[in-house]
C-alpha cells in the first residue's frame, strides 16, 4: 500500500503573525515555522496503517508531500525523522501568493506523477483555518473524500483497496467507507504522534528527497501564483495596541455595572 501524507510548514502558532504591506501575503520569513500541528497526526496515521500492513505479511510505504519554499525542507525532514520513506517537495518562485484553490490544482498535479492508495491529510492548516484542501483534492483527482476521520482502517489485496474511516460529528461518529484510490483527512483525537528519535533524525538524512519545480510536474504558471489568485487580500490593518482593561469599582452596584458594559460591548 502506498501512502503519501500532505504535509505544511506553517509560522509557529505562539508567534506574532502578520502581513506584508508590499503584496498583503503572509510574512514568512520574520517568524519562526513548523509543521502544521494537524500534519503531525496524518504522518503518524500513515506510519501505523503502514507497520499494521507489514505485521501482517504485506508492503507499505509512505511519502511525505510538501509545497513551500526552500525552508520548507525543515518539515520534510521531521516526518521523515517520524519513519516516512521518501519526500516530494514541489518548489518554485512561481507558487509564491497562491490560495487554496490554486494550491489544491498544483498538488493535484504532483499527485498525477505518483502511485497511491491513500492520501491522508490533516483537517486544516494553524496558518489558514480553511479547511477545505481535502475536498478540492478529492474534486480534483475525482476520488472519494473520508473527511474528520478520528480512526482509519485500511486494506489491500491484490489491487483492490478499501478505506473505513470512523467520522467524528457533534453526537458521535458515522462510519464512511470507500474504495481507494481516497483522500482521507483526520482529527487530533486520531492519535498521539511519536518524537523522532535520534536514529530516525540520522536516517532522515539519507532518505530520498525528489525536488520538483512547475515545469517538472507538468504545472500551468498562469494558473498559480498571487497575479492569477482568485481569492487575495484586498485591505488589512495591524491590530490596535493592547490598552488597559476599565475597573469597576463595587459600591453596591458592581454587578449592574458589569452588566451594562457586557451589553455596551454586545456580549449580552
Amino acid at each position: 500500500m502506498n501512502i503519501v501524507v500532505l504535509v505544511k510548514q506553517v509560522p509557529d502558532t505562539w508567534a506574532e503573525r502578520k502581513l506584508q504591506d508590499a503584496d498583503k501575503t503572509l510574512d514568512r520569513a520574520s517568524v519562526d515555522v513548523v509543521m502544521n500541528e494537524i500534519d503531525e497526526y496524518a504522518v503518524e496515521e500513515a506510519l501505523k496503517i503502514k507497520e499494521a500492513a507489514t505485521a501482517s505479511g504485506g508492503e507499505a510505504s509512505v511519502t511525505i508531500l510538501t509545497m513551500g519554499p526552500d525552508r520548507a525542507v525543515e518539515t520534510i525532514r521531521k516526518a521523515l525523522s517520524m519513519g516516512a520513506d521518501k519526500a516530494v517537495h514541489l518548489s518554485d518562485d512561481a507558487l509564491k501568493g497562491s490560495d487554496a484553490v490554486q494550491t489544491s490544482y498544483a498538488l493535484a498535479q504532483v499527485l498525477s506523477t505518483l502511485e497511491y492508495d491513500l492520501v491522508i491529510t490533516g483537517s486544516e492548516a494553524t496558518d489558514s483555518r480553511m479547511a477545505i484542501m481535502p475536498a478540492l483534492l478529492a474534486e480534483r483527482t475525482g476520488q472519494p473524500q473520508l473527511s474528520g476521520a478520528r480512526k482509519v482502517t485500511a486494506s489491500l489485496e491484490g489491487t483492490v483497496g478499501t478505506v473505513r474511516i470512523e467520522r467524528q460529528t457533534e453526537n458521535g461518529y458515522d462510519v464512511v467507507e470507500a474504495a481507494t484510490p481516497a483522500i482521507v483527512s483526520v482529527v487530533e483525537k486520531i492519535n498521539e504522534p511519536r518524537y523522532p528519535s535520534f536514529k530516525g533524525i540520522m536516517a532522515a538524512k539519507k532518505k530520498p528527497l525528489t525536488n520538483l519545480t512547475i515545469a517538472d510536474a507538468g504545472i500551468d504558471a498562469a494558473q498559480v501564483g498571487l497575479a492569477s489568485a482568485p481569492s487575495q487580500v484586498v485591505e488589512f490593518s495591524n491590530k490596535p495596541p493592547r490598552q488597559a482593561g476599565q475597573i469597576v469599582k463595587d459600591e453596591g452596584d458592581g454587578g449592574v455595572k458589569i452588566a451594562e458594559f457586557l451589553a455596551s460591548q454586545k456580549f449580552v
